[in-house]
């Protein structure tokens, strides 16, 4: 019995082992390649503050990557340690009273302190979920990350106006690190369960990636509402 199934030609064979190869390969050598680059970023900043004497390239006759970058973890892994304590809270503050003391410096430690505190603060709750709006028109929808519930100023003209308003980032294929900050209300997001990892996979691939779905019970299709603070009233 004869096989009429016609055989590829040699040519496109080739191709589609060369593809298949480029989708393993590729992958690989821009981590490696990512991961390196980092590697040496750190060291060229951390190496030339470390002490000779304490710098086991002193010693050797080659290079050791990744020693900067093992130092300035544990630098700030010990400066965090030492910072909880009672001694550690009187440098800090030591510190930070005499930065109050310089009238530029001041500014611009208070502004990237209250930076770093707030997005360590909203980390547990930022960018966690998923959802779809309505953009740029009615009818045709865009994917975003949910950020945060409006906040300050820009929730109390939204409350004002009776909208309760949230922040969503909607960021842009093939590049999802940028992006704009929308504020959308909570009734008009859609939520998805895919995570943010498959998300940023489904955008970066320009929807080709896109990741599984298994049918689950009903859920909240919805952002839910923040909760009401009470208020106690004074006697």
């Amino acid at each position: 019995m004869t096989d009429n199934t016609p055989r590829m030609p040699v040519a496109t064979r080739l191709r589609n082992n060369f593809l298949a190869g480029l989708i393993i390969c590729a992958p690989i050598a821009i981590t490696i390649w990512l991961t390196w680059t980092f590697i040496h970023w750190s060291d060229s900043w951390v190496r030339p503050y470390i002490p000779a004497r304490w710098n086991p390239e002193s010693y050797l006759n080659f290079a050791i990557p990744g020693f900067g970058l093992l130092t300035a973890v544990v630098l700030i892994t010990v400066v965090g340690f030492l910072g909880k304590n009672l001694i550690g809270q009187s440098i800090v503050r030591f510190g930070e009273s005499v930065v109050q003391r310089m009238p530029l410096v001041r500014t611009v430690y208070k502004s990237v302190k209250q930076i770093f505190e707030t997005v360590l603060k909203e980390q547990a709750n930022s960018f966690k979920k998923v959802g779809l709006i309505e953009y740029p028109s009615p009818g045709l929808w865009a994917l975003v990350f949910i950020a945060t519930d409006a906040k300050g100023e820009i929730a109390s003209k939204f409350n004002d106006m009776g909208q309760d308003m949230v922040a969503v980032f909607l960021p842009p294929t093939p590049v999802p690190t940028a992006g704009f900050l929308v504020f959308v209300p909570r009734e008009k997001i859609v939520l998805l369960d895919m995570s943010p990892e498959d998300a940023a996979k489904f955008l970066i691939s320009g929807g080709l990636v896109a990741p599984e779905h298994k049918p689950s019970e009903p859920k909240q299709k919805h952002l839910p509402r923040p909760k009401p603070v009470a208020v106690s009233k004074a006697d």
